[in-house]
């Protein structure tokens, strides 16, 4: 039921913003090295229905419900920040973190507070648990919990560099959560919802997650995995997030995925071909919105994407857009040979 409901709203959010999008069409557009447009309204709309569907799930304390909401509309709000404003100048924990040691605050920084702050809140509402816990223990669960909303936000935002590839992860990583106990069916339902509801956009490359929307359903699902698990479980999970994170730093996900050839074929499934285009390169009309595509001020930003700090995948793929300026040339941030594909620093 829960599921559901996050699926019916997160279509119905999506329709609604694109009648009425805050702020006027352009500011949520983008063009992807198809010279087609795809929107970032996606991500709001997803990061709207996973959070509010937690509000009702059945079943859960309330706490752990208070801590759901919080933790996707916390994420989203920080990750449209970062949508919205980000330059992509500075790139990574490096780069923003670097940037701050010499007095310039980016958008990106913003984030990696704003998601840590919103982590530590939703997982001290979450709290330890079992009988006769200790103050020690219960900080303990403290610290871990909100390693898992902030890790899981910043982790799903790594794998948006390709159609589909984040909300698969989601689907995947939220399908091992109610495997797992009766706890994590209820608490991973929303999230769940709203990613299945949004791949057939995601997939045809009409729309895009950007940040608001890959660290929202990362963060519930994190809030999610702290509301069901034991400790030592949280434990283990947490130890996967900040292997997979620190191995970003060094290694292309992309280039891990195209040599293994499940992950491949699991990658590819529902996207389209890279030869098949919709419209011509130069021609601009968006063909839903009726409007020129075009970029925002800014466009995503990551939180910690050492694929991009390196480079190693910035070459254009099927469906992701390079980070691109109204006239549709490359933006901040693009090489001179090819734009960058991540949603985390650039539109699908």
């Amino acid at each position: 039921m829960t599921g559901s409901l996050a699926a019916v709203t997160a279509r119905a959010a999506y329709a609604a913003l694109n009648q009425w999008p805050p702020g006027g069409r352009e500011t949520w557009a983008r063009t992807n090295h198809r010279g087609e447009p795809v929107t970032l309204l996606e991500g709001p709309a997803a990061a709207a229905a996973a959070a509010s569907a937690t509000l009702i799930v059945p079943g859960l304390p309330g706490r752990s419900r208070a801590a759901l909401m919080l933790a996707g509309v916390g994420a989203a709000a920080f990750g449209a920040l970062d949508d919205l404003k980000g330059s992509g100048d500075r790139r990574g924990f490096r780069g923003h973190l670097g940037a701050l040691a010499h007095g310039e605050v980016t958008s990106g920084a913003v984030k990696i507070a704003g998601i840590g702050a919103t982590g530590l809140t939703a997982g001290a509402l979450i709290g330890g648990r079992g009988a006769g816990r200790s103050a020690i223990g219960t900080a303990a669960d403290i610290v871990i919990n909100t390693g898992l909303i902030a890790g899981g936000a910043n982790l799903l935002n790594l794998f948006d560099l390709r159609p589909g590839r984040a909300l698969k992860v989601a689907v995947a990583a939220g399908t091992a959560l109610g495997v797992s106990s009766a706890a994590g069916r209820l608490a991973a339902a929303a999230p769940v919802g709203a990613a299945v509801a949004m791949l057939p956009e995601d997939l045809g490359e009409r729309a895009m997650l950007g940040d608001s929307g890959a660290n929202a359903l990362g963060g519930v699902l994190g809030a999610a995995a702290a509301t069901a698990l034991p400790r030592p479980a949280r434990v283990t999970v947490l130890a996967v997030i900040v292997g997979l994170t620190a191995a970003s730093e060094v290694v292309s996900f992309t280039r891990v995925i195209e040599r293994t050839p499940p992950l491949r074929w699991l990658d590819m499934l529902g996207r389209r071909p890279a030869a098949d285009a919709r419209q011509p390169a130069a021609s601009g009309p968006a063909e839903a919105a009726g409007e020129p595509a075009a970029s925002g001020p800014g466009g995503p930003t990551d939180v910690a994407d050492a694929d991009h700090v390196s480079g190693a995948d910035t070459a254009p793929e099927a469906g992701r857009p390079g980070r691109t300026g109204r006239t549709g040339n490359p933006g901040p941030g693009a090489s001179s040979a090819s734009a960058p594909t991540s949603a985390a620093t650039s539109p699908q």
